[in-house]
């Protein structure tokens, strides 16, 4: 789990997962990474990465194969600011940085410990919204089921952009990008299993971005965009008493489920999917068991899904129905300023 140490939180936090009733029990911590808002896992399980998401920004591997993670090599720079979002792509690890509208890409070396960085694709445009949208802010990033290609989702332009990372010298070519609705400022993207449609979530409006997914020719077709709230437009209630602000999608591992966090509403979204994948439609909502849910995770089960709620310092776990996707309460362990979770 990571945890935004400026706001009182552990840092990177290494928990036990009982299988059978989805607990979490807290094991040990490391705040050697100034706020790691993101994490990603390594093959084997073994070593964990995280961004610290700052200014400057930078990124870090940890040894998690004790009950408290250690520093794995050097800290190492991102040669941007605010970085969001991190994955592993190409023997590389690339980042989102929010801050400076920017994705980077570190080689991970041997050891799985980092190297320095090998390319920087620095974000250009900007969006309606002038508070949030002034310029670009990379918020994802990750590789398409295929392995050929890197997505970053950008909240600052509306679009997604696709670029294709070389293995051998690290260098991130950009190769298209699709444009979404204008103000819906898109913040996170997962796929379905089938590898042939995406689902974009906008954090500006309370609505999901239906995309159909072109691996051959690296590109992404927007198709629709579906509510992820009862009233989802514009975002939260018509006199401004509360506002929503859509945070992480999780796609089931079967393909028939899909849910979304929802900040400020604070709550978790159901929406089943088609046979296909192609048509999604929201069936419940139910409460994140904390305030602001900054980020969701299903394990690989696919019977329990975890949500980190950040303002309530709590990591709640939900039992999910088999039969309708809809997840029940079943616990949840403190952990100030939580910001991401992952299971391995």
């Amino acid at each position: 789990m990571g945890s935004f140490t400026s706001a009182g939180g552990l840092g990177v936090t290494v928990a036990e997962v009982d299988r059978n009733t989805g607990a979490l029990t807290v094991l040990g911590s490391s705040d050697a990474l100034p706020d790691p808002s993101f994490l990603a896992l390594g093959p084997g399980g073994e070593v964990l990465y995280a961004v610290g998401e700052s200014a400057p920004g930078s990124a870090a591997a940890f040894d998690v194969s004790g009950d408290v993670p250690a520093l794995l090599g050097p800290v190492r720079p991102v040669d941007a600011d605010g970085p969001t979002h991190l994955a592993l792509a190409a023997g590389h690890l690339v980042t989102a940085n929010y801050g400076s509208g920017s994705v980077t890409a570190l080689p991970v070396l041997a050891d799985g410990t980092l190297g320095e960085v090998s390319s920087v694709v620095r974000h250009e445009g900007s969006g309606p919204d002038s508070e949030r949208q002034e310029g670009p802010h990379a918020h994802q990033v990750l590789p398409d089921p295929s392995g050929r290609w890197v997505v970053g989702v950008d909240l600052g332009t509306d679009s997604v952009r696709v670029g294709a990372l070389d293995p051998a010298t690290g260098a991130l070519e950009p190769h298209g990008e699709t444009s979404l609705r204008p103000g819906t400022g898109p913040r996170h993207l997962a796929f379905h299993p089938s590898g042939r449609y995406a689902y974009v979530l906008n954090e500006l409006v309370t609505t999901l971005t239906v995309c159909r997914w072109d691996a051959e020719a690296g590109r992404l077709e927007p198709l629709g965009e579906v509510p992820v709230l009862p009233d989802s437009e514009p975002a939260g209630d018509p006199d401004g008493s509360v506002r929503a602000y859509p945070s992480e999608v999780v796609v089931a591992h079967d393909g028939r489920f899909l849910w979304t966090a929802n900040r400020g509403h604070d709550s978790i979204s159901v929406l089943t999917l088609d046979e296909t994948g192609e048509k999604a439609a929201l069936v419940a909502t139910v409460g994140c068991g904390g305030h602001w849910p900054r980020d969701l995770t299903l394990d690989p089960s696919g019977q329990w899904l975890y949500a980190a709620n950040e303002r309530s310092g709590n990591v709640s776990w939900f039992a999910v129905d088999a039969e309708t996707g809809v997840p029940q309460h079943a616990g949840s362990v403190e952990v100030p300023a939580v910001s991401c979770v992952v299971l391995g």
